[in-house]
């Protein structure tokens, strides 16, 4: 029992520098990865918001306008399309002018109309033309109105500078996350170099001693992955009480629990492959050079 003991402080004495500054480096990932789900997110609820309206002739009833509804909703662009009666359209101008055009013309002069918002994947300006395109030969159409084309534009701009901005941050990220890493594991087994060095005197094989190096790294790194998400976690449920009530709508537990078995498969996989670098370095190094290193 006090074998095993021994053991265990061993490890943790030897790895707790390594765990900790993985648990770091793995922990920014993670906010980045959550950042980048949000804005995803977010950018599809922006275009999902472009409200396309068509304008029917006059002499189209109600039920027309319904007909010409369920055609749409059929449509790979429409996202949720809603039907403005005549008399919707009258409440809706009165409401907007003031003016009563039934009692000053006599008659409802206004056409029912068919809006829609589209969805994420036609949010551009040449995708909502061929929106245009197709609707405006229908029978009983009369106008097809688009939202600004410089609003839909500039919107795609800044998200495509956003998306553009993140994915260099999180390149950059992952490369500063692989030398931390690989420096934090070079420094743990170069206080190992002297026992790597004895043990090729002795005749074991290069895969023999990088062995448990690497499985001790990899073993590490599931730690610092498991304790990276676990936090994400932890921040993910309190985000609500923090005053971010809308985090469960930008981030699902099942998109997080992807973003956290990649944190712990990344951990895994940096640490390991630090761990063979390392070793495979001491591995070819003369006894002099284990001086120099």
């Amino acid at each position: 029992m006090k074998h095993n003991k021994e053991v265990k402080i061993s490890y943790w004495a030897a790895h707790l520098t390594t765990v900790v500054s993985v648990t770091l480096v793995l922990l920014i990932i993670g906010i980045i990865a959550l950042i980048s789900v949000v804005a995803s997110t977010e950018t599809r609820r922006l275009r999902e918001k472009l409200e396309v309206s068509v304008v029917m002739a006059d002499s189209v009833s109600n039920a027309g306008a319904d007909k010409l509804a369920a055609v749409i909703k059929e449509k790979s662009f429409a996202h949720d399309v809603k039907v403005i009666s005549k008399e919707e359209a009258l409440k809706n101008w009165e409401a907007d002018t003031g003016e009563n055009l039934e009692t000053l013309f006599g008659v409802n002069p206004l056409s029912p109309e068919v809006t829609f918002s589209v969805t994420a994947e036609y949010g551009s300006e040449n995708a909502l033309k061929k929106i245009e395109s197709e609707l405006s030969p229908l029978p009983g159409v009369e106008n097809v109105v688009l939202p600004d084309s410089s609003m839909v534009e500039s919107m795609n701009r800044n998200i495509e500078k956003f998306t553009v901005i993140l994915g260099v941050i999180a390149l950059v990220m992952i490369i500063i996350s692989f030398v931390l890493i690989n420096n934090t594991v070079h420094l743990a087994i170069y206080a190992r170099r002297f026992t790597i060095h004895t043990m090729q005197l002795v005749g074991a094989t290069n895969g023999f001693i990088r062995a448990p190096y690497i499985g001790n790294n990899m073993l590490s790194g599931l730690f610092s992955g498991l304790i990276a998400a676990g936090l994400l976690g932890i921040a993910l449920a309190f985000a609500p009480q923090a005053g971010f009530a809308e985090a469960s709508e930008f981030v699902s537990w099942s998109l997080y629990g992807i973003i956290a078995g990649a944190l712990i498969l990344l951990g895994i996989l940096l640490c390991g492959i630090a761990a063979f670098m390392a070793t495979t370095r001491y591995l070819r190094k003369d006894y002099d050079g284990l001086f120099r290193s």
